[in-house]
């Protein structure tokens, strides 16, 4: 049965998912945690798909599940690819949520906003590329320069809200986070960079809290989701911007602490467990844990430290006492929390091939990480390596997987696929 929206956010403030929903980006707890079992873990483009459809254009988000509907954003209608090598203007002039039926992949409906501008992105980071957002009564989006916009799971909007030109030569990513009656959303990164809330019923403006923005000419910035996490009795919100992790209150946006020892570019989402929060930067950037405890300066708490590393795109998992990541590669690590040791590093010669940017997923023991070739490897999710599983749909994808009641749902740049065992 789907949870009540009051077990669902205790759920994404305390324990990892147990239901059939997959409400957001990386699930519940925006961790990629699943509790459910017996999983898929073997398909092919023939094998044990329920169902695919054939999507209008490239794109990166997650899909987000909700009953019998699943919530994809999309962005058509393309003056591409970018001007400039390293990123430029481009346009897309249509920005759409498609609503299709869980049952076989027919669509809903499809709500489309129209922006005829030019916005800055890089050639692999299509628009739209944000995650939707639901509660079971609505579904948020952020469509970049073209707004944020709430529908019900009728396709009827509700509000918009403006969030001015958002401009970085890379893009933008980050995807909505619904909290008790706020929506919160980090805008960034860019010159101008800030923490929105807005009311989740009416669109109206919470809290605003600025962050500083990167400077003209310098390659920095956040594509970071932030997470919200139950930590020494409260509710706390934790974000990686250039530099630092921060921790702020959720209700009114207060910054509590900050944490020095990452790098100008942060692409992954943070992750917490056990009072410990993670964040790691991106291209050969720093990784670091922090014990939570106190406000202000908290670098002094941080357990481990590693200055630099491989380019990191997609977000790790935490599972017990270790820490599974992947690198752009594709190569998978674990870790130790607590002391950010490494227990091993993947030198399995059918590892993801062409680099991985997607973000790992936890379910029933298992990690299933789909590199940008489209084929899904499975490990378990233990201190010693071991393969469980090599999965190929021959399609480009940078997206994540989302589960729900058994389903793996799979976004690559052509199609929507529902993976599901028969039963």
């Amino acid at each position: 049965m789907r949870q009540t929206l009051s077990t669902l956010l205790f759920a994404l403030l305390v324990t990892p998912a147990v239901a059939d929903d997959w409400p957001s980006w990386r699930g519940s707890t925006g961790q990629g945690q699943c509790g459910e079992k017996n999983v898929p873990v073997k398909w092919s483009p023939t094998e044990n798909v329920r169902w695919k459809v054939a999507l209008p254009d490239a794109g990166s988000s997650t899909p987000a599940i909700w009953g019998d509907k699943v919530f994809l954003t999309q962005a058509s209608d393309k003056v591409w690819p970018p001007k400039g090598g390293n990123g430029g203007v481009a346009r897309a002039k249509k920005r759409s949520l498609m609503c299709f039926a869980r049952s076989d992949g027919k669509l809903q409906w499809q709500a489309d906003v129209t922006y005829d501008e030019d916005e800055s992105t890089h050639p692999t980071n299509p628009y739209c590329s944000a995650s939707p957002a639901t509660d079971g009564e609505r579904v948020v989006v952020s469509h970049g320069s073209a707004g944020m916009y709430c529908y019900d799971l009728a396709g009827k909007e509700l509000w918009k809200v403006s969030l001015g030109k958002l401009e970085h030569v890379w893009g933008n990513a980050s995807s909505p986070v619904i909290y008790g009656d706020l929506v919160i959303l980090w805008c960034g990164p860019g010159a101008r960079a800030f923490l929105l809330a807005v009311n989740k019923k009416t669109g109206a403006k919470v809290w605003e809290t600025p962050e500083k923005g990167s400077e003209p000419g310098k390659f920095e910035g956040s594509w970071s989701t932030p997470i919200i996490v139950k930590a020494e009795g409260r509710d706390q919100m934790i974000l990686g911007v250039p530099n630092k992790l921060k921790g702020f209150d959720p209700k009114t946006g207060k910054e509590l602490w900050s944490c020095d020892g990452l790098t100008s570019l942060v692409y992954t989402s943070p992750l917490f467990a056990d009072g410990i929060a993670v964040a790691m930067s991106g291209y050969g950037g720093a990784a670091l844990a922090v014990r939570l405890g106190g406000g202000g300066d908290i670098t002094k708490s941080r357990l481990w430290h590693h200055p630099k590393n491989s380019q990191r795109i997609g977000t790790g998992v935490i599972v017990g006492e270790h820490l599974y990541m992947v690198e752009e590669d594709g190569r998978p690590h674990c870790f130790e929390l607590k002391t950010g040791n490494e227990v091993w590093q993947s030198q399995y010669d059918k590892r993801p091939t062409g680099g991985a940017w997607g973000s790992m997923i936890h379910v029933d023991g298992k990690l299933y990480i789909t590199d940008r070739g489209g084929t899904t490897t499975i490990f378990a999710a233990t201190p010693k390596f071991e393969v469980l599983g090599t999965n190929r749909l021959g399609e480009h994808t940078d997206a994540s997987m989302a589960v729900s009641n058994g389903d793996l749902f799979i976004r690559t740049y052509k199609t929507l696929w529902c993976i599901s065992e028969k039963r």
